[in-house]
C-alpha cells in the first residue's frame, strides 16, 4: 500500500500574565491530491510588542498563508510558492499599518512556517519565533533569531513581516524522518524555558504532543514568563512512500487503445485520419461528437481534435507511460496563446490517450525549407510569439527542454503555438519522491543547450539557448554550431560561428544578441527572455561595447584563424620570393 505523509500534532497557546493574546498559529492537513503535490502546512506567528495592530496582523498572516498557500498552481516549487505569498503578505500589512495607524510599526508580526511535502521539510522564517527539531534525543534549533540587543535589557527586531517593504526570508530545507519531532515556538516559550529543559519535556511526552505543548506552557509560566506563550508540536509519523506495484497498477489502471484508422470510434471521438506516427506513439485526426458530450471545446457542430495513442510497445513500460500522462498534466495547466491547449474531456475514458486542440497549419521547420533565409522582421516577430508562450511556462515554474521548429505550429492567422509538452520539467512535481526515476531527458541534439550533455538540470536559459538557435537557422539556415551527434555532443567543442558568414544582411548588433542566447556557458546567457527580445528589436549598446573588448580570438574565433592563416601565407610567399629572388 502507498504511505501518505502523516503526522500527530499538539498545539497550545496563552496570553500568560498579559491582557491580551497575540500570538497565533495555525495548520492545514489536505486531502490525497494536495498531501501529495503541496504536503502539510503548519505556521506560527507573534505580533511585535509596540505594534498597534500586532494581534491582527499575526492572525492575518496565520490565515492567509494557510489558504493562499494552496491555491499556488502545483507546479511551483515550495520555496517559490511560500515567498511569493510572504512577500505579499509583507506589502499589505506594512500599506496597512502605514494607512491604519500611520506608523511603519503599525501592523508586524514575527513569522515561522514549515511545509512537509513528499519527504522533506521546507522551513520559512523572520523575527523570533522559532523552529526546532529534535531527532532521537538531538535537540537543534533550524532557525536564527533577527534580534538586535542595544544592551543586556534592550532589544529589537531587524526583521518580520509588515516591518519595512523588502522582505529578506530565511529559507531551509532539510529531510524528515519517521519519529523526528518538529517544535514551533513564541519567545514567550523559548525565552524562558532553557534548551536542555525544552529537549527533557520533549523526550519525555514524544509520544503524545499534546500533552508535551500543555507541560511546555505550564513550564514557561512557572518560570515566570512575563509575554504570551505558543508552541505548536508535530511528530512525522509516516513519510510518503509510493509501493511500486500500486504505483504501476495506477498508471496501467486504463487499457493500451487498439490500432486505429479512419472511421474507428474511440469513445466519443470518429478518428479521421492518422497524421503521425512514431514508435513511440501515434497521433490522428478525430472529429469530437457533441451529441454524446464529447469534451468543453467550442459550440461548432462538428470539433476537430488530435488525439495522440501511446505504442504497444512500451504496454509494460511505466516510466514510458509516467511521462504520456505527464504531457497532458502540463498542458492542461498552461493557458497562452503560443502553448497547445489540451481539451477538458466530459466523458470518462475506457483508453489510455490524450487530446488536444486541431491546428491547421505547418510547423516552422516546414516553413523554414521553404523560407530558408528569414527576414529581421519574421525573426523578430516568431521569437517575440514564442518568447510570450515560454514566459508562461517559466512563470509557472516549467521548462520545456525541446524546443525545436518541429514543435511549433504556425496556423492560418501566423501565430506561432508550441507543442509537445513530454520532455517538460516541473519543479513543483520534482520535490515529490516518485518509485520512476526519468533520465536527464535532452530533447533534440541540435537544438539543446550544451548543460544537458553533460548531465546538468536544464534552467529558464536552456530553454533560451533552444530559441536562440531558432532565430540563428531562420536567418542564415544553418546552426551556430553545425549539425550535432547525440553521441557526440558530450565532447564537442562549441565554437561559434558568426551568422554574418552565412547572411551578410544580419546587422552586428543582431548577431550579438544570438551570440549571447547560444553561448554555451549558461551564466552568460541573458538571464530572461525579454532581455533576448529586446536586444533583437534596438541595438544594446553595452553589449556591443563589451564585445568590442574581447579578443577578436573570442568574438569572432573562425575570423582569427582566416587571419592567422592568411598572415602565414603572406610569409610564406614572400620567404620563397626572397629564397628565389
Amino acid at each position: 500500500m502507498n504511505k501518505k505523509l502523516s503526522i500527530t500534532l499538539g498545539q497550545a497557546t496563552s496570553a500568560g500574565i498579559k491582557p491580551e493574546n497575540e500570538d497565533f498559529y495555525g495548520t492545514k492537513i489536505p486531502d490525497d491530491a494536495q498531501l501529495e503535490n503541496k504536503g502539510i502546512s503548519i505556521a506560527i506567528a507573534d505580533g511585535m510588542s509596540g505594534s498597534d495592530g500586532g494581534k491582527e496582523a499575526s492572525q492575518l498572516s496565520v490565515k492567509q498563508f494557510l489558504t493562499d498557500y494552496y491555491s499556488t498552481p502545483e507546479s511551483w516549487t515550495v520555496k517559490h510558492a511560500v515567498n511569493r505569498i510572504m512577500s505579499a503578505l509583507n506589502s499589505m500589512l506594512f500599506s496597512q499599518g502605514q494607512k491604519r495607524y500611520s506608523s511603519s510599526k503599525g501592523m508586524v508580526t514575527t513569522f515561522s512556517a514549515m511545509v512537509l511535502k513528499s519527504q522533506t521539510a521546507h522551513l520559512f522564517h523572520v523575527g523570533d519565533s522559532r523552529i526546532y527539531r529534535l531527532r532521537h534525543s538531538d535537540l537543534v534549533q533550524l532557525t536564527h533569531d533577527h534580534r538586535i540587543w542595544l544592551s543586556k535589557d534592550r532589544e529589537y527586531l531587524s526583521r518580520a513581516l509588515g516591518i519595512d517593504t523588502h522582505l529578506e526570508i530565511d529559507y531551509r530545507r532539510t529531510p524528515i524522518e519517521v519519529g523526528d519531532l518538529y517544535f514551533l515556538s513564541t519567545d514567550g516559550v523559548h525565552d524562558f524555558i532553557a534548551d536542555r529543559e525544552l529537549r527533557e519535556h520533549l523526550i519525555e511526552h514524544r509520544n503524545n504532543p499534546q500533552q508535551a505543548c500543555d507541560a511546555i506552557l505550564k513550564a514557561a509560566l512557572a518560570n515566570k514568563s512575563d509575554d504570551n506563550i505558543s508552541c505548536q508540536l508535530v511528530r512525522i509519523d509516516a513519510i510518503a512512500k509510493a509501493n511500486k506495484q500500486e504505483f504501476y497498477e495506477k498508471l496501467t489502471r486504463l487499457p493500451f487503445p487498439p490500432d486505429l484508422v479512419t472511421g474507428n470510434i474511440l469513445d466519443s471521438f470518429e478518428i479521421i485520419r492518422e497524421l503521425h506516427a512514431t514508435a513511440r506513439s501515434q497521433v490522428y485526426l478525430a472529429e469530437a461528437t457533441f451529441n454524446e458530450g464529447a469534451y468543453t471545446g467550442n459550440d461548432s457542430e462538428k470539433s476537430l481534435v488530435v488525439i495522440k495513442t501511446p505504442s504497444i510497445n512500451f504496454v509494460d513500460d511505466p516510466a514510458y507511460i509516467d511521462l504520456f500522462l505527464h504531457e497532458e498534466w502540463v498542458a492542461k495547466r498552461l493557458d497562452s496563446p503560443h502553448l497547445i491547449k489540451a481539451c477538458e474531456l466530459k466523458h470518462q475514458r475506457n483508453f489510455l490517450y490524450s487530446v488536444v486542440e486541431y491546428i491547421q497549419g505547418q510547423t516552422l521547420q516546414q516553413w523554414m525549407s521553404e523560407n530558408p533565409k528569414a527576414t529581421l522582421v519574421q525573426v523578430r516577430g516568431s521569437i517575440t510569439q514564442l518568447a510570450k508562450g515560454l514566459r508562461c511556462m517559466h512563470r509557472m515554474e516549467m521548462i520545456h527542454q525541446d524546443i525545436k521548429p518541429d514543435n511549433i505550429i504556425i496556423d492560418q492567422n501566423n501565430t506561432l503555438i508550441i507543442i509537445d509538452f513530454g520532455s517538460t520539467k516541473v519543479s513543483g512535481l520534482a520535490e515529490i519522491k516518485s518509485v520512476i526515476e526519468h533520465s536527464n531527458i535532452v530533447g533534440t541534439a541540435n537544438y539543446s543547450a550544451p548543460e544537458y550533455f553533460k548531465g546538468e538540470q536544464g534552467t529558464n536559459r536552456s530553454d533560451i539557448f533552444s530559441l536562440g538557435v531558432i532565430a540563428y537557422e531562420m536567418l542564415t539556415g544553418k546552426l551556430p554550431y553545425g549539425e550535432i551527434s547525440p553521441e557526440r555532443a558530450a565532447t564537442k567543442k562549441f565554437v561559434y560561428t558568426s551568422a554574418r558568414e552565412y547572411n551578410p544582411q544580419v546587422p552586428d548588433w543582431i548577431d550579438l544578441a544570438i551570440r549571447k542566447a547560444v553561448q554555451p556557458n549558461p551564466s552568460k546567457r541573458y538571464h530572461l527572455l525579454s532581455e533576448f527580445v529586446t536586444d533583437l528589436s534596438k541595438p544594446n549598446t553595452e553589449l556591443i561595447r563589451s564585445n568590442h573588448a574581447e579578443p577578436l580570438i573570442e568574438r569572432n574565433p573562425v575570423m582569427f584563424w582566416k587571419m592567422i592563416a592568411l598572415v602565414e601565407f603572406a610569409l610564406l610567399f614572400l620567404a620563397i620570393f626572397v629564397i628565389y629572388k
